[in-house]
């Protein structure tokens, strides 16, 4: 059941039309999930800017999808996972890869050694030592790709958590 109901751009508060009308205009719809977004013309920017941020980074688009896969699976936001299944699949990923990922794993070890930092950085950020980093290098990763992790973290739970507050799901 939605909690937070999508806005048209006519209803949306300041910064946060202006924000629906470019995604319109560029796009043809902003989708449930930035339309429901725009009740806080804060979030809204926060999240467009973090996302365009974040294509930007050096890590591969098929690896970023296992990450996302992998962390939407413990966030638990089943729209996500829908998303990112479909982002995966347009990546060039298999079905076995999709779902090697949403266990937090992958047929390459490095990726897997990638999936599990972030996963760490979900859960326990804490926890995090001098060996994941090197472990990290060791596989090959660059300080860039690793300083990238927690945004691509933050990114995931933002969406997650967003989708699963405002009560937005495949079916909705």
């Amino acid at each position: 059941m939605r909690r937070l109901t999508p806005l048209d751009p006519a209803a949306a508060p300041g910064r946060s039309r202006e924000l629906l009308e470019d995604i319109v205009a560029r796009r043809g719809g902003a989708g449930e999930m930035v339309s429901a977004m725009a009740h806080s013309p804060a979030l809204l920017q926060g999240y467009l800017d973090l996302s365009r941020a974040m294509r930007r980074g050096k890590l591969p688009r098929a690896v970023s999808e296992k990450v996302s896969l992998a962390l939407q699976e413990r966030i638990g936001c089943g729209l996500c996972l829908d998303a990112h299944a479909q982002g995966a699949r347009a990546a060039g990923l298999s079905e076995d890869d999709i779902a090697l990922a949403r266990r937090g794993a992958s047929t390459e070890a490095r990726e897997t050694a990638l999936i599990a930092v972030a996963l760490r950085v979900l859960a326990e950020p804490s926890a995090l030592t001098d060996e994941d980093v090197a472990g990290l290098r060791g596989h090959g990763w660059s300080d860039r790709v690793i300083a990238e992790i927690p945004g691509l973290v933050a990114l995931n739970l933002l969406t997650g958590s967003f989708n699963l507050l405002a009560g937005l799901r495949p079916d909705s």
